[in-house]
Parts: C-alpha cells; sequence; structure tokens
C-alpha cells in the first residue's frame, strides 16, 4: 500500500471535501439492482463492487491537488533539516512551494484564517512507519556516464578473464554488435583492486577471446580515472606519445602500449562521438534511477561541451525531471573562458544551473595517481603525479573567481589538496567567500594542518562516504599506518568547521544516496563489516545521523547556491521532498539499506512513486 493516502481522520479538521465522496449519481443504482432477476442482479451487484473498487483506488492514488498537506497519523514524523523547527506533523504544498509547516490543527487553522475553505485543502496521510524528508542531492556525480555504464556494467567482473567474458556477452546479446566488428564497445566498472592479483590488465587479454578480438573495445574503470582498450583501439589512437603530461600510458616490457592509460592520457583514445539518441538514452536511464532513489538535485562533475550543449536543449525544452547543476569542465590545454561565458542561472524553469568550473588537481587513490607528499607505500618508486602544473592553478583559479565562477577542484592526495588550499588562500584574501563557495571536489587525503584550513577558508568539502567504504580495504597498504588516518576523516573536517556536501561520483559509487548516509555514520560496507571490526573503519570519524542527512540536503543545496530555496521543508521554498518506507534517523543502522522510497516529489508534484 503507497505510504500517501487520503484517509478519513478522527481528528477535528480531517474534511477533505469531495475528493472522499463518491459521485452523487450512484446513490439511486442500487435499489434499481436489486428490483431485477436474482442472477441479473448478482451479475450487476459484482460490476458495481470491481467499479467501486476501482473507482476509490484510482482516486486514492490520483495525482496530487493544486493545494494539498501531507501529514503524519500521529507525531511528528516530517523531518525539515530547520534547526527551529526539526519536526512536523504536516507539510502544506500550495502549487510548487511549502506553504505551512506544523500540527494538523495549526495548519488548517492558518489555511482557514487566510481565507480558504477547509475542503480546498487535500489531506494526504503517511503510513504509520514512513517519513518525509527533504529532496536528496548528490553534490558528486556524472550523468551521462552513468547512463553509458548502464549499457555495459563490469563490476562483477572478478577477475580479467570474468570481464573479458563480460565483453563476450555483450557482443552475443546485441546482433548488430555482433555482425559488424567495426563497431566501437564500451563499458565501465572494472577494478582491477578487487583482482586476485593485483595488476594493470591488457590489450592481449581481450584478443584472448575470438569474439572479442580484433574489435575496438574501451573500458573505463570504476574510479574512471584509466581506461583499457583493445589492440584494434590502440591502433585506430596511433601514433602514441612517450610521455603525456599529467597522465601515463602504461608499457610492456618492450616500452610499447600494453592497453592501459590513466588520466590525461585516456583523453589520446580516439571513439564515435554519442548520437543525440545515444545521449538521450543515456539520460533518460540515469534520470529514472535517481527519481527512484529520491534524488531530487544532481550536482554534474563535469560538463564537456558536448554535455553542456545537450543539457541546454534538454532545459530550451522543458525535459528535465531533475534539477542539475553542473560543473563545466577545465582544459588544461585550452583558452581561458572565464570571461567570455556567462554561467547558466535557473534555466529550464529553474531545472538547470551551471555557473561552476572544474579542475583535475591529480589523479586518484585506487589507480595510484593521487598526488602524495611522501610517496606510495606500497609502490615507493612514485608519488602520483599532478595532472596539471601548480602554476596553472595559481593562474586560472583567481581569474575565474574573479569573473563570477565557483572554483571546483578534484584533489585526493595531501600534496594536490595542500597546493590547492595554498591557491584558495591566496585567492581568497578580502573577498566574501560565502559569495564565491570554493568546493575541494573529494577532499580525500589531508594533512592535520589542512583540515583545520578547508574550515578555516570557508572552503566546502564535497565527500563521498561510499568511497570510504570501499577503498577501507586496500587503503592503508597504499598509505601506512599512520597517514590513512588523515583519509576520508569526515568528524574531524567537521569539527574544524568545514561544510560537507554529499556525493557518491556515480557511476562509480552506488547512486543510493542511502548508501552514502549509511556509510557516514557506521563506516561500514553494506554487509556490516570493515578492517577494523563491527565498530566501523576508523569508528571516531562517523558522523550522526542529523550531520548525514544535512550533507545530502541543506549543505549540498549550499554548495550550488540553493539554500534559499532548496534543501529543508520551511514555507517559501519548493516542495521538493521524499517519503522515505521507514525512519532512517531513528531504526536500527542494519536496517537502513531496507529502505525504500516511495515517493519523490519535485515542485510539489509526483515525479516517482505512487500517491
Amino acid at each position: 500500500m503507497s505510504e500517501l493516502r487520503k484517509r478519513q481522520d478522527p481528528g477535528k479538521f480531517a474534511d477533505t471535501g469531495p475528493q472522499n465522496v463518491l459521485p452523487s449519481r450512484s446513490a439511486p443504482v442500487l435499489p434499481l439492482v436489486l428490483s431485477g432477476s436474482g442472477f441479473s442482479r448478482l451479475v450487476i451487484l459484482m460490476l458495481l463492487a470491481i467499479f467501486a473498487a476501482w473507482f476509490i483506488s484510482s482516486e486514492e492514488t490520483s495525482s496530487l491537488s493544486h493545494s494539498y498537506a501531507v501529514c503524519s497519523p500521529s507525531g511528528a514524523r516530517v523531518y525539515t533539516v530547520d534547526h527551529v523547527v526539526p519536526n512536523v506533523q504536516c507539510l502544506v504544498v500550495d502549487g510548487s512551494l511549502i506553504v505551512d509547516t506544523g500540527s494538523l490543527e495549526d495548519v488548517m487553522a492558518h489555511w482557514v484564517a487566510r481565507g480558504r475553505l477547509r475542503s480546498a485543502l487535500q489531506i494526504r496521510y503517511l503510513d504509520k512507519s514512513s517519513i518525509v524528508v527533504p529532496g536528496l542531492s548528490d553534490s558528486h556525480a556524472h550523468i551521462l556516464e552513468y547512463g553509458a555504464n548502464r549499457q555495459l556494467p563490469l563490476g562483477s567482473g572478478r577477475t580479467i578473464k570474468d570481464t573479458v567474458a563480460l565483453v563476450r556477452q555483450y557482443i552475443l546479446d546485441n546482433d548488430d554488435i555482433l555482425n559488424d566488428p567495426s563497431k566501437f564497445i564500451e563499458g565501465w566498472g572494472w577494478d582491477h583492486t578487487s583482482w586476485p592479483a593485483e595488476e594493470w590488465p591488457t590489450s592481449d587479454a581481450l584478443e584472448m577471446d575470438s569474439i572479442v578480438r580484433g574489435r575496438p573495445v574501451v573500458l573505463q574503470s570504476k574510479d574512471g580515472h584509466a581506461l583499457w582498450i583493445s589492440k584494434k583501439a590502440l591502433a585506430l589512437s596511433s601514433p602514441w606519445p612517450s610521455e603525456v603530461e599529467g597522465g601515463v600510458i602504461v608499457k610492456d616490457s618492450f616500452g610499447n602500449p600494453s592497453g592501459v592509460l590513466l588520466d590525461n592520457a585516456q583523453d589520446l583514445v580516439k571513439r564515435p562521438a554519442p548520437t543525440e539518441q545515444d545521449l538521450l538514452r543515456r539520460f533518460n536511464a540515469t534520470v529514472n534511477d535517481a527519481l527512484s532513489y529520491g534524488l531530487t538535485s544532481i550536482h554534474d562533475a563535469g560538463f564537456s561541451p558536448v554535455s553542456l550543449e545537450f543539457f541546454r536543449r534538454q532545459a530550451a525544452a522543458g525535459n528535465l525531471p531533475v534539477r542539475i547543476y553542473g560543473m563545466r569542465y577545465f582544459e588544461e590545454s585550452g583558452a581561458y573562458w572565464g570571461n567570455l561565458s556567462k554561467p547558466i542561472i535557473n534555466a529550464g524553469n529553474g531545472r538547470l544551473n551551471a555557473r561552476s568550473v572544474k579542475i583535475f588537481a591529480d589523479g586518484a587513490l585506487r589507480s595510484g595517481g593521487a598526488a602524495l607528499n611522501e610517496p606510495y607505500c606500497d609502490n615507493p618508486h612514485t608519488k602520483g603525479f599532478m595532472r596539471l602544473d601548480p602554476k596553472v592553478l595559481t593562474d586560472v583559479i583567481p581569474k575565474y573567481l574573479r569573473d563570477g565562477w565557483q572554483v571546483n577542484v578534484h584533489a585526493i592526495g595531501d600534496y594536490a589538496n595542500g597546493v590547492v588550499l595554498d591557491t584558495f588562500e591566496a585567492a581568497l584574501k578580502d573577498v566574501n567567500v560565502t559569495a564565491l563557495r570554493p568546493r575541494l571536489e573529494h577532499a580525500q587525503i589531508l594533512t592535520k594542518t589542512d583540515m583545520e584550513r578547508v574550515g578555516k577558508l570557508g572552503v566546502i568539502a564535497s565527500i563521498q562516504p561510499t568511497h570510504a567504504t570501499s577503498d577501507m580495504w586496500f587503503a592503508e597498504d597504499r598509505l601506512g599506518s599512520e597517514r590513512v588516518k588523515g583519509l576520508y576523516a569526515f568528524r574531524s573536517l567537521l569539527d574544524h568547521g568545514s561544510r560537507l556536501a554529499f556525493g557518491s561520483d556515480f557511476p562509480v559509487e552506488d547512486m543510493n544516496p542511502l548508501s552514502g548516509f549509511y556509510a557516514a555514520i557506521t563506516r561500514l560496507s553494506p554487509e556490516g563489516r570493515s578492517p577494523s571490526g563491527p565498530s566501523g573503519w576508523f569508528p571516531e570519524q562517523r558522523l550522526t545521523r542529523m550531520e548525514a542527512l544535512r550533507g545530502m540536503t541543506i549543505d549540498a543545496a549550499y554548495a550550488s547556491f540553493t539554500e534559499g530555496s532548496l534543501g529543508s521543508l520551511v514555507p517559501g521554498k519548493e516542495a521538493d521532498y521524499v517519503v522515505l518506507s521507514q525512519d532512517i534517523m531513528t531504526i536500527p543502522v542494519d536496517q537502513i539499506l531496507s529502505t525504500r522510497v516511495h515517493a519523490t516529489v519535485i515542485d510539489g508534484r509526483l515525479a516517482f512513486g505512487q500517491v
């Protein structure tokens, strides 16, 4: 049964008007039926019962009225994420806006006091176990890439051979690809850290399969920082340079490309541009999943020129079912564009904003590209690498800030985070940081001094809690027992005054925002495990449930300049909210991931689920 139901309420103000009353024209039907023959009466009574059941059911799950209230039958089960009134019984929506919150008695009294009829306010009641929370945000994700990943996901491959088998099966399942060896095959999600022997795959491994052999294959790693490509794809992209600034071409013992490309080297691969149909298919796949998980806002961490124009077109056509906050991609070798282009503000009826720039400082920990102060413990010959010269950061960051752009910098390693914070510190002197709101995307490994600086400077830490529970299995081997304490130190960041905006980095991690919520408050895998046991990995870094909920709502809204209209359930804001099947704020932690989304509402209208 749906959690939002119109029910007869025993309370004083339960009059919901004609919505709950069957049409008067049905009143004389029963006497007419009873006057017929016995068999006819039975048939007609059965038909009448079916019609009545359909009518009531259809009406109960009908679309929301222009004005309505969502109420818990008892208690205050609407979490507003508002310091003043954190929990209320009812949320009142008029059109697309929240106009009131409070007890049923109070909101109805306010409604009538404004000269409105009680019958004009539809009342919807939650099931006893359900709650309402503000619309959930993902502060770091990749929308079109997630949709592409759905095409050929590789996460279930536990060995190189397993992963090649997934590619083989994909080819066999798609006749158009099977019958055309020239078609590019693209997949996402292989993870060499989960294989028995942690080693890079090779193009030779793809050639070992008779179905895969000779085809152009491009496979993205789980973290998005490595490509595994076939010999055909290597040939189509040749010639290859000996070195790439900010990237690595992995080579075999003869000095030839072996089939794996790291970070900036990935840009050298030549492949067909996606068609409009491809982009729409990817977008729709992502949106459908996002709404089913209660996501109402997504921060896309890297609009390329192609994706930027695609989202512009969707906004102009009114085809954005979710709110999108885009970060425009910074091209290290390209010309500075911050003074030549204007931010996109509230396009598509407020659904599209693109007022920030995304800059990559370094690579990723999983692929060994995170820039560290000291060598990797499991590979002492390297400290990782920066994807650009630090001088570029000191040049362009102040320019973008000056020209009105929010600057969001991908920084994983402690060296990279330190360099970025040095640049922010210099650029933010004597300016209003609240107007600029720079962000560290990931902020994974930080020294104690830099943890303090993040809060002191007012830099937003855009974090992904599920990265912590994915990386915890290999992190200490990479960093050592001391340095690892500065990895994913969420509690330390918060205690030093940082504002935390939660994301998932999907498709790198699970899109479900409740997975991030669970990871942040438990530091455990979904199965309840960690390298430190059932108390969680570095349990002193756990967050409270309310801190985690803020990271998915009001603090994520602040990170996108929308806290005045989104992120909490208070009068005057947009009516973006989610109905959850159980109370994630009080249930045992091992039940959180079984929670389901029963309704996702944006602008006061149903976007997912049944009312």
